[in-house]
């Protein structure tokens, strides 16, 4: 008996020191076990039972890898016969946090953070007290280079030093480094606002405060974020709540603040792409809700905004994928929201396919689950499982981590933009329940770092709509990817359908319905132009600076993945294309392989179908055949050449014309109308 005991015990303690390692999936689906109503398969065993340690965050610095570890509160999990308690290890800026999940941050210790790194918006200060004013003007200068890095905004951790060691100050010297960081602020035209208070090693304390801009109409911050999800999971009343401030009263009063066309307000249904947006104030402070008669207008939110977030509220039923796929490729979002009803007992219908869109495309993903407050208990927590089982299958390889209180958003809010972490808050519209969460959420939203860069190229902006305003002409709008946009400025638009550029100059120039006089890389606008109608342009179009040399595109060779078809692909196969603004059709002339079926890999060429287009190297597009197929990435462009357009007409003795000139071509068709119309004449006088 002592020796079954021993065993016994034996087998529990190997069972929660046991480390299980799971590669990564090469393919984004799994082609044996894949459905076609799905892209993303839940494919994995339940990792709640067991220790699981992944390098899921991977920190870059000068060509070198630094891994940082984590290790969370343990999860105490129960059986018939025994009980087993384990730890899961995952990788985060923090190494320990152990706390009682009050929200404050009170209760929670922190041993150690992962090294300060030279670049990034993250800055470690173990004391700033009384320094010396050659001493405080290097600190200024450092500050600005850290909020240079946030794109308008920064992080300090006050009471750690550099090596990542949470010491902690007392609650003198917190007093007199908190007064040194906010004459810092003020000398660059910042404010400076305490995000959370812990305790460090010491037993002193460890703040981390958020220093942003004050609000300017010439430069401010903007994220983008694409909302997705099923048919009737309350994306647009979410977006009403946030962008208004008022909570649903249940029956859809919230979503008319987002709705742009009757049909829509009858059908409760989206159909459309709309953009609302959310401001922030340099405390942190939502500028939507700052008024006490009416809504503000976008201008006069941006006028009072540090940090603008815009929403791309898309459509959910299936019969709009395509505009819903031109939404999330034509926008170049930085983030994408997924929202999941909390009574359709878990992702179902497009809330997959938009789901496994976004993980092709590499943008990262949270997730809203709406109407808790409808939802069972055993109903609401069959949901949750579904998505984590989602998220953490081989098609995905995120961590989910559902957000319960102030120090899980300010962890995941950091953590998110490595593109493993997958945030997952629960809210309900009518109660309001946790929607001051997900507010901090999107305030702590880091702006994406690659548009600083892109900002010093020449000149690009992705036309996505066109208009003809009265009394101000053609006027233009969609997203700058590149460079700087001047009033004024003389730019190029194309290509054409015979893949020319033609001049034209900006009028005048509009972001979020505010004039300005100019506009940077990352920033969604309106141009008003000169010397073009709106007939000439199209959607797909660019408008570039004439020293990038823009040439059109008809062929490309790309590399592809098939995420799912049925059958097989073979040379010839034609679907729509959906690259950035661009859609079209285009046919696969030429492949490595002989035929491609779910989860190959191959290297294609497509020629479009009817025009040429403006393409760039490294761009990522979308294949669609009804539903989404597969996901692909430029990386050559074919030069364009002009053809003739030739008219296949008979002549009397039946034989094709085809070789005749567009010339003779239409001097025939003319012969043929006139013939034709003499004929319907000497009908009609008989």
């Amino acid at each position: 008996m002592d020796y079954k005991v021993k065993q016994q015990k034996q087998q529990t303690k190997k069972l929660s020191t046991t480390t299980i390692t799971t590669p990564i999936s090469k393919n984004m689906v799994n082609h044996k076990e894949q459905q076609p109503d799905n892209l993303v398969k839940s494919i994995t065993k339940s990792t709640e039972e067991l220790t699981i340690q992944e390098n899921l965050l991977t920190t870059s610095t000068s060509g070198q890898s630094t891994t940082t570890t984590t290790t969370i509160q343990p999860v105490t999990t129960t059986t018939t016969t025994t009980t087993t308690s384990t730890t899961t290890t995952t990788s985060s800026n923090v190494l320990v946090e152990n706390g009682n999940g009050n929200g404050n941050g009170s209760g929670v210790v922190i041993e150690h953070l992962k090294p300060e790194v030279e670049y990034g918006n993250i800055e470690y200060k173990l004391q700033l007290i009384n320094p010396t004013p050659d001493r405080l003007e290097h600190l200024t200068s450092q500050m600005k280079w850290r909020i240079g890095e946030g794109a308008g905004e920064c992080l300090y951790e006050l009471g750690v030093s550099d090596d990542g060691t949470a010491v902690g100050l007392s609650e003198e010297d917190m007093t007199s480094s908190l007064e040194t960081l906010n004459k810092m602020a003020k000398k660059l035209n910042a404010d400076l606002t305490i995000i959370r208070e812990r305790p460090g090693l010491s037993g002193g304390k460890v703040v981390e405060a958020l220093i942003r801009k004050y609000a300017s109409t010439e430069d401010f911050s903007e994220i983008r974020v694409v909302c997705c999800g099923n048919v009737d999971a309350g994306k647009s009343t979410l977006l009403g709540v946030l962008k208004c401030g008022v909570l649903d009263d249940g029956r859809g009063k919230a979503r008319l603040n987002v709705f742009r066309h009757r049909h829509e307000v009858e059908s409760g249904r989206t159909s459309s792409i709309s953009q609302e947006i959310v401001g922030f104030d340099s405390k942190g402070k939502i500028v939507n809700y700052n008024t006490l008669h009416s809504s503000l207008s976008p201008s006069e939110i941006c006028e009072s905004s540090s940090k603008i977030i815009t929403f791309v509220d898309l459509a959910g039923h299936e019969k709009y994928l395509k505009t819903t796929l031109f939404g999330m490729t034509s926008s170049s979002p930085d983030y994408c929201m997924i929202a999941v009803g909390a009574n359709t007992m878990g992702a179902t219908g497009m809330c997959k396919e938009h789901l496994g869109i976004a993980l092709s495309l590499h943008i990262p993903v949270y997730i809203v689950i709406t109407k808790i407050d409808r939802a069972p208990e055993n109903v609401l927590a069959a949901t949750m499982t579904d998505i984590k089982k989602i998220l953490r299958g081989p098609g995905a390889r995120k961590l989910p981590v559902v957000i319960k209180n102030q120090d899980d958003v300010v962890v995941a809010a950091r953590n998110f933009v490595s593109d493993r972490v997958v945030p997952i808050f629960t809210v309900s519209n009518v109660t309001g329940e946790n929607l001051d969460l997900l507010r901090m959420f999107l305030n702590l939203l880091p702006a994406r770092k690659e548009w600083e860069s892109l900002a010093l190229k020449p000149a690009q902006l992705d036309i996505d709509s066109t208009w003809n305003v009265s009394g101000v002409g053609t006027v233009v709008s969609g997203t700058v990817m590149k460079g700087v946009i001047t009033a004024g400025e003389t730019l190029l638009i194309g290509p054409d359908d015979s893949g020319n550029f033609v001049q034209t100059q900006v009028k005048s120039i509009h972001t979020k319905r505010l004039p300005v006089k100019h506009v940077k890389a990352g920033q969604t606008a309106s141009l008003a132009l000169k010397r073009i109608k709106k007939e000439q342009i199209r959607k797909g179009m660019v408008i570039i600076h004439p020293s990038a040399k823009p040439q059109a595109t008809r062929e490309f060779i790309a590399e592809v993945l098939i995420l799912f078809h049925s059958t097989t692909i073979s040379k010839n196969y034609e679907s729509v294309i959906h690259c950035l603004s661009t859609t079209q059709s285009a046919r696969l002339i030429e492949m490595d392989k002989e035929v491609l079926r779910t989860g190959d890999r191959a290297r294609v060429k497509f020629r479009y179908l009817h025009r040429p287009q403006f393409l760039t190297v490294g761009s990522k597009f979308v294949i669609r055949e009804g539903r989404s197929k597969g996901i692909g990435r430029i990386v050559e462009l074919c030069p364009f050449v002009v053809e003739p357009i030739v008219h296949k007409i008979s002549n009397a003795h039946g034989h094709s014309n085809a070789h005749l000139t567009n010339a003779a071509n239409s001097a025939i068709k003319k012969q043929t109308a006139t013939r034709a119309q003499r004929l319907k004449n000497k009908t009609t006088d008989g």
